[in-house]
């Protein structure tokens, strides 16, 4: 079955229930379908929960959880996944930037699978023509009507079989989602640095849910720590010991030397350019390998309680 369409199965339900979950839904003047989940609708846990399982194509499942004491007071989100590839690479990964005249967009979710064009699809497969695409937008506004013709277009369907679930970072949908990548941050670690992922079979991570912030920007700088100094994340996986003892060390993010301060101030001291941040930075703060064949565990780095709180309380 296409991500795409998995998705859109998780979307209906989102729809069903949208005046429960303070969610708007509206058809544009392209006739694409829009799900506000936190620009001009309040949204919620439940709208957060929704786009965080659409991003993952419905092949994982996203909880609220209590956060360990010592790492952070309030609720955190889990994530758990069988597909992790499908589910986080393929669909989740924000690998799609979108921009127009006045507006940009992240774009995550299986229509990147659609658009097929990122080099990573190369490595991973799971290109797909499906006959209608799905798509969240970490963004502030909702997209006009000419960019949801592009988007359309640029992943081969009608405008009209095109859905768009929004929201801000600086929201508690949008938190919730940005959290909830601790696998796929993960993921994608290990594949900058050469691991084969068909060999994970599971994924399961967490991380503490940060406080909504007041902008978008601040709100980029807590969940990005959410998950740099907060996020712990198990694969269950296939590999030779050794292998995962020599790549182990250089997963979490104490791996990276930007690592250690806030993230909206490693932001500034690079004077707002986000690609001059050491890419090897973008980890879950502490991870665990569990070999399958072998049974044996492997454990590598820490989180990092006291800058979680300089972030989520500054």
């Amino acid at each position: 079955m296409h991500l795409n369409e998995l998705a859109v199965r998780r979307c209906q339900r989102l729809i069903d229930r949208a005046k429960a979950l303070e969610i708007g839904v509206v058809r544009d003047e392209s006739g694409a379908k829009i799900l506000d989940c936190g620009v001009h609708h309040r949204g919620g846990i439940g709208a957060g929960i929704g786009v965080a399982e659409v991003c993952l194509a419905g092949l994982g499942q996203v909880t609220l959880t209590p956060s360990r004491p010592n790492v952070w007071p309030g609720p955190a989100v889990q994530v758990c996944t069988d597909q992790p590839v499908a589910a986080c690479m393929a669909s989740q990964y924000a690998g799609w930037q979108i921009a127009a005249e006045k507006f940009f967009a992240m774009g995550s979710g299986p229509m990147r699978a659609a658009r097929g064009r990122e080099e990573l699809f190369s490595r991973i497969g799971f290109r797909e023509q499906p006959d209608e695409v799905v798509g969240v937008l970490e963004t502030r506004k909702l997209p006009p009507a000419s960019v949801c013709i592009r988007i359309a277009e640029e992943c081969g369907v009608a405008a009209d079989r095109l859905t768009l679930l929004v929201a801000p970072t600086a929201s508690l949908a949008g938190s919730i989602q940005v959290v909830a990548r601790t696998v796929e941050t993960c993921l994608h670690k290990m594949h900058e640095l050469g691991f084969d992922l068909s060999c994970i079979s599971s994924g399961y991570g967490v991380a503490p849910l940060p406080p909504v912030a007041a902008d978008d920007l601040t709100g980029i700088g807590r969940t990005n720590d959410a998950v740099l100094y907060g996020g712990e994340v198990t694969l269950w996986l296939r590999s030779d010991d050794r292998r995962l003892e020599e790549i182990g060390p250089k997963i979490p993010s104490d791996s990276s030397a930007d690592f250690g301060a806030p993230f909206g101030e490693i932001f500034q001291r690079y004077g707002g350019d986000f690609y001059r941040i050491d890419p090897l930075l973008f980890s879950p703060a502490r991870v665990t390998l569990v070999n399958l064949n072998s049974g044996r565990t492997h454990e590598f780095g820490e989180v990092v309680p006291y800058v979680l709180k300089q972030s989520f309380t500054g």
